[in-house]
């Protein structure tokens, strides 16, 4: 077992089989997408892409504990396939997570604008952790629920008072992406990464589904936001990344915001 709290220069498939298992609480995925923006989301046709994908998925499931979770970042069109392979490798599914990037529109003109990633939430058993209480969010209707906090709304004969700490979150999650975010009059500046994840996406995942001092994982940690995320949030972590300059990047990074 590769020691705990570090990122490394490993490749996916070398870098899962220095894990243990049924060692890893939670794992945090963000993989190629084959969409060609770079090197290392390019391949020389869908069999290949799916090939690889299902190559990984199939070296991580050992190591995620029976209680432990799997969180898969894709395109809609991608997570429709990767779905269907992790049901027949007897995970049970949990949600289809719509990501809203609030990323401004597309310019697709014949067919609607993208505007979203999927992110598939599987566990590998029933059991799973599941800390919903600290992953609400706002209430949406503000004026009725400031009412409702003094005399409750009736609800099948019962009065109900919403929740402190908000509602139960949902499978669509606004959250604005760390491109639109960083805008600089209007234009969106070269970034270190290409495809960086918002921390508060990734801590919505690591509060969710694992508890203080578990393991996170992930294995193409590019930024380092899993890191930094666990980090935060007393969590363990081991992630690598094939890029030595993402690695150099996620190690800058843990340092930077690992403490905030």
């Amino acid at each position: 077992m590769k020691k705990i709290n570090e990122i490394y220069n490993l490749d996916c498939l070398e870098f899962l089989n220095k894990i243990d298992d049924k060692s890893i609480n939670l794992a945090v995925i963000d993989p190629p997408y084959n969409l060609n923006k770079a090197k290392w989301d390019s391949f020389e046709s869908e069999k290949d892409f799916f090939d690889f994908t299902f190559h990984w998925i199939d070296a991580l499931i050992p190591k995620l504990k029976s209680n432990g979770s799997l969180y898969i970042f894709n395109t809609p069109y991608n997570s429709a396939f990767i779905l269907s392979y992790l049901v027949t490798k007897g995970l049970f599914f949990q949600n289809w997570i719509t990501w809203d990037k609030r990323d401004g529109l597309g310019g697709a003109k014949q067919k609607f604008s993208n505007g979203q990633e999927s992110i598939l939430f599987f566990t590998k058993g029933e059991n799973h952790i599941f800390n919903y209480d600290d992953v609400r969010v706002p209430y949406e209707s503000t004026d009725r629920i400031e009412h409702a906090k003094i005399k409750g709304i009736l609800k099948d004969g019962k009065r109900w008072f919403p929740n402190p700490k908000g509602r139960l979150c949902g499978e669509v999650w606004h959250i604005t992406s760390e491109r639109h975010k960083n805008k600089i009059n209007g234009k969106t500046p070269k970034m270190s990464h290409i495809t960086p994840k918002p921390l508060e996406l990734v801590e919505r995942i690591i509060k969710a589904s694992s508890n203080v001092g578990d393991l996170v994982l992930d294995c193409f940690v590019g930024s380092g936001i899993t890191a930094v995320a666990a980090k935060k949030l007393k969590r363990n972590f081991i992630c690598s990344d094939n890029n030595k300059n993402y690695v150099k990047l996620a190690k800058r990074n843990l340092i930077k915001y690992g403490n905030k």
